[in-house]
């Protein structure tokens, strides 16, 4: 079996509606993300998946999530490192279906996320 993971970073803006209360004005973060795919090497061309490929899914959700107002980003809810964790495993998931795991840092606040989905 492998795992096969891919980083990219975005910088966003958010607020949460409870909490402390920093948190209910408008702030933003930096994140990373790491995505993992899990599986068997094709034994034709030795890849679990064409890391040109990965990056190009990647980038598209960078995108949709680099320098926004994470509140608006349709289909997150309210955005916590969970959701978005859950958020970026789903959109990997659509085009990668080997993905497995997401893990997301904050390492300004030192905190970190794993979501793991079948």
């Amino acid at each position: 079996m492998i795992e096969l993971s891919q980083e990219f970073s975005f910088d966003a803006a958010h607020w949460l509606g409870n909490g402390a209360a920093e948190n209910r004005r408008m702030h933003g973060h930096s994140f990373y993300a790491e995505v993992t795919l899990r599986g068997e090497a094709d034994p034709a061309t030795g890849f679990l998946r064409d890391l040109g490929e990965v990056k190009r899914v990647l980038d598209d959700i960078r995108e949709t999530l680099d320098h926004r107002l994470l509140n608006e980003v349709e289909g997150l809810g309210v955005p916590t490192l969970e959701n978005l964790a859950r958020f970026i495993h789903a959109r990997a998931k659509q085009a990668l279906p080997e993905v497995v795991r997401v893990k997301l840092r904050r390492p300004s606040y030192g905190q970190t996320c794993v979501y793991e989905g079948a």
